[in-house]
């Protein structure tokens, strides 16, 4: 069932969204050869604990720990370990956090020192994709119109896209109805309307679509061993258009980055 959301509620979900924004900031300038998935994970959680929240992944299904922490070909849900990063990785951040009763919850796929270019293309179109799919939620359109929007243009690049794992609503449960999949056909699905938070969240590949689940029943990794790219933001439907409420301008100022929207 789609719970729609008050104005009142929007705006909390939107302080908990800025306090993830907040911390994948905070961790963007810590991002580099030799530092640890782990080290990241335990600065995340004092960080989100000393503003007033708490992580809302730790525990979540029995997850271990704060953050979700996937390098390379780890699509999602790698658990923070001890090996340190290395120069031409990519390390998707996801973060999620209960503020005030509230969730947020989004991620950004970060670059460690020099990456190969056909990795940065990867990162760019995924990035592309999500913001593709945010203009398609709006009030009239379909679910579907989301994910024929994201598949659309990874697709007209070669890429694969993840089909076992999807976007979701999001409001005082991380996980709610709808499913928001990055494929689909337009005019297919939910009806969207004012009032839907949904995070919407492109797992794009550089080659098979194909994943596998690691030993450790949390990481999912591609099946052909090339990288893949996850950015997340949190969209909310208000008089009939989508507003992001989750920001990456907390990360492009931690790099020195332009925006790319």
């Amino acid at each position: 069932m789609i719970y729609l959301k008050t104005e009142e509620e929007i705006e909390l979900i939107r302080q908990a969204a800025l306090l993830v924004s907040k911390t994948l900031g905070l961790l963007a300038s810590e991002i580099k050869p030799g530092i640890t998935p782990l080290y990241l994970d335990k600065l995340a959680e004092e960080f989100i604990r000393d503003n007033g929240g708490t992580p809302a992944f730790l525990g979540l299904y029995k997850f271990p720990n704060t953050l979700c922490i996937s390098v390379n070909e780890v699509v999602v849900h790698g658990i923070p370990g001890k090996k340190p990063l290395q120069e031409g990785d990519i390390v998707s951040i996801d973060c999620g956090v209960n503020l005030n009763g509230y969730m947020g919850d989004h991620a950004y796929t970060f670059m460690v020192g020099e990456v190969r270019e056909e990795t940065k293309k990867l990162l760019r179109v995924t990035q592309e994709c999500l913001y593709l799919g945010i203009e398609q939620c709006k009030a009239g359109n379909r679910i579907g119109d989301i994910g024929f929007a994201i598949q659309s243009h990874a697709e007209k690049h070669g890429y694969g896209v993840v089909r076992e794992l999807v976007g979701h609503g999001l409001g005082k449960q991380l996980h709610e109805d709808p499913q928001v999949p990055n494929y689909g056909k337009r005019g297919k699905g939910k009806k969207i309307e004012n009032g839907l938070v949904v995070a919407i969240e492109p797992m794009i590949n550089l080659g098979t679509y194909r994943v596998l689940q690691l030993s450790d029943k949390w990481s999912i990794v591609t099946a052909d061993g090339l990288p893949s790219a996850h950015f997340e933001h949190n969209v909310a439907v208000i008089d009939g258009k989508p507003e992001i409420l989750s920001t990456f301008q907390y990360i492009y100022e931690a790099l020195g980055m332009d925006p790319l929207k």
